[in-house]
Order: C-alpha cells, then sequence, then structure tokens
C-alpha cells in the first residue's frame, strides 16, 4: 500500500459485514489499505468477505459476534485489540428489517428490532469509544435508514429503532467531538442488498413492485451497496475532517 490511499494502516470494524452494505463497505476500507475486521453472525458470509479481500491483496480478520449481546461484543473488541492493538474506525452496519402492524407485533418482535438496530449500536460504540478516547481520536460511521428520519406503515419498529440511532449520532458527535471523536449517519433508500431483494421478490407483483421504487427515485435505478460504502469511506477518511454529527441521505434524490 501507498500513502495514496485513504485509510492507510488504519484498523476497521465493520459490523455485518457478511453482505450486502456491510460487505461492499468492508471491501472498500480494504481497498483504500485499512485492515478490516469483519463481524457477522453469519460465519459463512463473514468469511467469504475476508476471503475476497485476502484475494485482493488486502487484510482482514473475521470476528463472529451478536451486536446485541454485551458479552459478545465486548470479546470482540478484545480480539481486535489483542490482534491490532487499535481501532480508528468503526461502521456499525448490522441490522435487521420486517413490516408488521403494531397491532399484530409481539414483544419478541419489538425487541428483536431494537435490540439488533439500535442497542447493537450503543454496545459497538460504548467498547470503540472507550478504546478512541485512549487513542486520542477515531471516526465512526453508522448506517441508518430514510425511515429513521421518514415514517412508513408496517415500519414502527423499525422507524423507531433507526430514528433512535439518527439521534443518537447526533448526541455522541457533539459528546465525543473535543475528544476528535466524528460520528456520522448514512441514511439509504432502496439499496440492492439481499434484504431489498428477498422483500421484492416475497412481494404479490415483485415486477411491480421494482417498478414503484425505482419509479419513487429520480436518478430511476436501484442503489448499489458500493453507492453507500463509498459515502461511508469518505466519512471515515480525512476527506471529511470537518464533518461531525451529519445524517446524510443515500437516495438518489428520492427525498429532494
Amino acid at each position: 500500500m501507498t500513502n495514496e490511499v485513504k485509510l492507510d494502516n488504519k484498523i476497521a470494524l465493520v459490523t455485518g459485514g457478511g453482505s450486502g452494505i456491510g460487505r461492499a463497505t468492508a471491501l472498500t476500507f480494504a481497498n483504500e489499505g485499512a485492515r478490516v475486521v469483519v463481524n457477522d453472525v453469519n460465519v459463512l458470509g463473514g468469511n467469504e468477505t475476508v476471503e475476497l479481500i485476502k484475494r485482493a491483496g488486502n487484510h482482514a480478520m473475521f470476528s463472529k459476534a451478536d451486536v446485541s449481546k454485551n458479552d459478545d461484543i465486548k470479546n470482540m473488541m478484545e480480539q481486535v485489540l489483542k490482534q491490532y492493538g487499535r481501532l480508528d474506525i468503526l461502521c456499525n452496519n448490522a441490522g435487521i428489517y420486517w413490516e408488521k402492524a403494531i397491532t399484530d407485533m409481539t414483544e419478541d418482535d419489538w425487541n428483536q428490532m431494537i435490540d439488533t438496530n439500535l442497542k447493537g449500536v450503543f454496545l459497538c460504540s460504548k467498547y470503540a469509544i472507550g478504546q478512541m478516547l485512549r487513542q486520542s481520536g477515531g471516526a465512526i460511521v453508522n448506517i441508518g435508514s430514510e425511515l429513521g428520519i421518514f415514517g412508513a406503515p408496517g415500519a414502527s419498529a423499525y422507524c423507531a429503532s433507526k430514528g433512535g440511532l439518527t439521534l443518537m449520532t447526533k448526541a455522541l458527535a457533539r459528546e465525543y467531538g473535543p475528544s476528535n471523536i466524528r460520528v456520522n449517519c448514512l441514511s439509504p433508500r432502496s439499496i440492492a442488498t439481499p434484504i431489498l431483494t428477498n422483500y421484492i421478490a416475497n412481494a404479490k407483483d415483485p415486477e411491480a413492485l421494482r417498478k414503484i421504487l425505482i419509479e419513487a427515485i429520480p436518478l430511476r435505478r436501484l442503489g448499489q451497496p458500493e453507492d453507500v460504502a463509498k459515502a461511508a469511506l469518505f466519512l471515515v477518511s480525512d476527506d471529511s475532517s470537518f464533518i461531525n454529527g451529519a445524517v446524510i441521505l443515500v437516495d438518489g434524490g428520492a427525498r429532494a
């Protein structure tokens, strides 16, 4: 690697790195010189991402951990520090999505959504920031959603989880900015990940739904995981050194 790359010798942790946006982000960070810790509960997917990174001549390791469990995250952070001695970048990407009317939702449904999408960010950020304080700085990018800003029928639990993430981003940015820790959020819409692909495939009329999704976007295409990954790269690199507490839509202009 040369100093021309944006993340030369940085240590980056990407949660939910086994597929979709997480995989694209892990690959992008690695291609820019970072040593990437790929986290996922899916061992096969996580190891596939690591293998893709290594095939490109870059550095990565896999760490299985459930982001909703404190002990898992504590152990993962200890593993990262034992291997690399520091943590410069955290991408909080792990998340789930489903739709259900609130009258049909169980307490377990609600807890699963909040625990994964919001509590997981709390736990990962807690341990990452603890280390970043000891090393005088770092960068965090949270992968939120446009539904953390705008409501949608059938998605009350998801909106609550991502809305909490949006404001957590702003709070952490204000709290830890003085310690040179920047925290920003990306809010994507209609990204062609496995979650969206399955969502479309399970619709009554998949082609009609795909058409509706695309026509709602001025750029007239679905977003790709790489579109989000490149935005994440900007937010964790020195190119955005004066951007902190930002919530950026990655939506092809849909909410313009």
